[in-house]
């Protein structure tokens, strides 16, 4: 090996990975009020996504978002009409309040431009309509992202579920929730809307609830339950005056199979975890990383997840882009997530009523 050749090879070894890698999506955002946001923003930094336009009206906002990520002024539009007049983006990525989803919808649908929107896909039954109605007429596809889509131990869980390795579903309980957005430090442009009765939806209800109603209808394979009971409470109505802050709610499925939700801002500590009892055991995905298997009240079973799967939802963008793979009733899916909506619907008139709701 001669020397020009070492340090040829040197060197590639020390370059960034980025470099090497196939072409990155090209994406535009559309708002930057949801503190999600950051997660593209650091992965535009590591040059692993493309950002080729964003729209956002509060000039404060953007001039944060572009000192803090060294983001070029040109790139920045008034609204997202005016954008897509002088971009074409690969894919719309939505970070704006959850009943503007429907306006992305109606924005880039006849325009063929594929969207994900940050959980839930909406804030009622209508507006899902409205956006399932456009995608459908369309052809094109409108996704929604939640973090616990690409944890491993949840899609592990699903697989064994597939191969029948896991037994029969006969209930499903998943927590999510934290100490509330404004103890744990959420900006005060994402408070603003996420705590607002019209363009959140709710409150903890559609923030956390959505996780459970998704991961359920998902392990049901599409299946929307029969009926669905929940009990919403304010336990800090001096910081939430407007919305609950805490909810759980009951899934009835058609073959006896039970769903519990529990959705909450007033846990003392931040947990997302999806337990599923089924004929043979108990299975616990603690964490992304983490899935356990009980056979009795005893020491659980450790499961490796060998099982690879999309790191984020860019990586499965880029796949789902390229036909590599379809979203017909995943995690994402827009048939998943009307589904999603509506559960959240009938848990709201259910606690509101005090009654079981049927679907």
């Amino acid at each position: 090996m001669n020397l020009l050749f070492k340090v040829t090879l040197a060197i590639v070894l020390l370059m960034p990975n980025h470099l090497f890698s196939r072409e990155v999506l090209k994406v535009a955002v559309a708002g930057l009020n949801h503190d999600h946001v950051h997660l593209l923003l650091n992965l535009y930094e590591q040059r692993k996504v493309d950002i080729v336009g964003i729209a956002e009206s509060d000039e404060q906002l953007v001039r944060r978002m572009q000192t803090r990520y060294k983001i070029p002024g040109n790139l920045f539009y008034k609204d997202l009409a005016t954008l897509l007049q002088h971009v074409k983006p690969t894919v719309v990525l939505a970070y704006n309040p959850t009943n503007e989803h429907v306006q992305v919808a109606e924005l880039c649908m006849p325009l063929k431009i594929p969207v994900m929107v940050e959980k839930p896909l909406a804030t009622n039954t209508g507006e899902a309509a409205r956006i399932a109605q456009l995608a459908e007429e369309n052809a094109t596809l409108f996704l929604t992202n939640y973090e616990t889509t690409w944890y491993r131990s949840n899609q592990r869980l699903k697989a064994l579920l597939r191969e029948q390795a896991a037994g029969t579903i006969r209930k499903m309980m998943v927590k999510d929730g934290h100490e509330g957005p404004k103890e744990i430090g959420c900006s005060e442009d994402f408070l603003n809307w996420l705590t607002d009765p019209v363009k959140n939806g709710g409150g903890a209800l559609m923030d956390f609830g959505c996780y459970g109603a998704n991961l359920m209808t998902w392990l049901k394979n599409g299946e929307r339950p029969k009926a669905v009971m929940a009990i919403t409470k304010q336990l800090k109505p001096m910081i939430y005056p407007k919305v609950e802050d805490d909810a759980t709610l009951v899934l009835e499925y058609a073959d006896g199979s039970t769903g519990i939700i529990q959705a909450s801002w007033c846990w003392p500590y931040s947990v997302k975890d999806l337990q599923v009892f089924t004929t043979k055991e108990q299975w616990h995905a603690v964490n992304g990383t983490t899935l356990l298997k009980y056979t009795s009240h005893q020491k659980p079973e450790s499961i490796s997840l060998t099982n690879a799967y999309y790191e984020n939802h860019l990586a499965y963008l880029e796949a789902l882009l390229k036909g590599e793979v379809r979203a017909d009733d995943d995690l994402s899916s827009l048939n998943n997530n009307v589904i999603v909506v509506e559960i959240l619907e009938a848990a709201k008139k259910s606690a509101m009523e005090g009654k079981r709701v049927e679907l």
